[in-house]
């Protein structure tokens, strides 16, 4: 509403029209930014239909691009999914594009916003488990079918098929990215990937965030690849163990994978977390701020 002093002017009604059709506009815009796209692809266990969240740039395509994998919380705000099980085509639920979690939709928008299409893919609601696990729950049976080490790296490579049939993508550059439980599930891909021979080009890098590292997170203790890996975690972690996640790069950079580890002082679980609570621990702003600016430049130089 605009006030108007006394002796003012009042807008004519077809400019009262014109500046609401602008502003239905830009809340039009602003949705649309804020909701991807929902898409729908096989994961490559050849049974699970898999929901995922594409996050198109404005630029011209094909695009780069890069699939971001969710941790055992899910990939939905914790404000919205305690009710949620299943999530699927056809099946109305609270979990959905516009309830994704904060550092899902930032990291999705970050990727958009300098040139990749960014893919998050959901590997618990089409599995009736939408709500997601709370902290210190690896040992729940009920996350069994989800698990990090035969269940979920099959969803990503479901992704990578997916990505690789579209044709605004370069196929030769679809990258990685995964929190915690998807962290863990990223570095089995890459183990899988490395033992895979003669098979066609797969993920071309991963940017790994803070995942579980020990003998039960991993297919292997020594991670044989030749396509780069990112790692960044929180000195700090309460949930894993950072100090064992070095040792498993350390031993893998020394049988020649290429692997590089960022340590952040003072820096938590979820410290890429944009809400003000995980942002208030001491460590958490630094790190999530130099791990914005770097994750960009590493995949620009993984392309060249």
């Amino acid at each position: 509403m605009i006030a108007l002093r006394p002796g003012g002017f009042a807008l004519r009604p077809h400019l009262v029209r014109i500046v609401g059709l602008i502003a239905a506009l830009l809340l039009s815009v602003q949705a649309v930014v804020a909701a991807p796209q929902t898409v729908y692809f096989r994961s490559a266990d050849g049974r699970t239909a898999l929901t995922g969240y594409l996050f198109q740039p404005s630029t011209p395509g094909p695009w780069p691009a890069i699939v971001m994998l969710h941790g055992r919380g899910g990939p939905y705000s914790s404000n919205d999914n305690e009710d949620c099980t299943f999530v699927g085509a056809g099946t109305v639920s609270p979990c959905n594009a516009n309830t994704l979690s904060r550092r899902h939709a930032m990291w999705g928008e970050y990727w958009s916003a300098r040139g990749y299409l960014a893919l998050l893919p959901d590997s618990f609601g089409p599995r009736g488990k939408a709500y997601g696990f709370g902290r210190f729950t690896h040992g729940d049976l009920d996350r069994a079918d989800v698990n990090e080490t035969d269940v979920r790296p099959l969803d990503a490579e479901g992704a990578l098929a997916y990505l690789r049939g579209r044709s605004d993508v370069v196929v030769g550059q679809i990258y990685l990215q995964g929190w915690s439980n998807g962290g863990s599930t990223a570095l089995n891909v890459m183990i899988r990937q490395g033992s895979q021979q003669g098979n066609q080009r797969g993920y071309r890098g991963a940017l790994v965030f803070y995942p579980g590292c020990g003998q039960t997170a991993l297919l292997a203790s020594t991670i044989s690849t030749t396509a780069p890996i990112a790692m960044f975690l929180g000195a700090d972690d309460e949930e894993i163990s950072p100090a064992i996640c070095q040792h498993v790069a350390e031993r893998s950079r020394q049988a020649g994978s290429p692997i590089d580890v960022t340590l952040y002082p003072g820096a938590t679980h979820d410290f890429d977390e944009p809400s003000s609570r995980r942002q208030s621990a001491l460590g958490n702003q630094a790190a999530m701020d130099d791990a914005l600016v770097k994750a960009a430049g590493i995949l620009d130089g993984w392309k060249k």
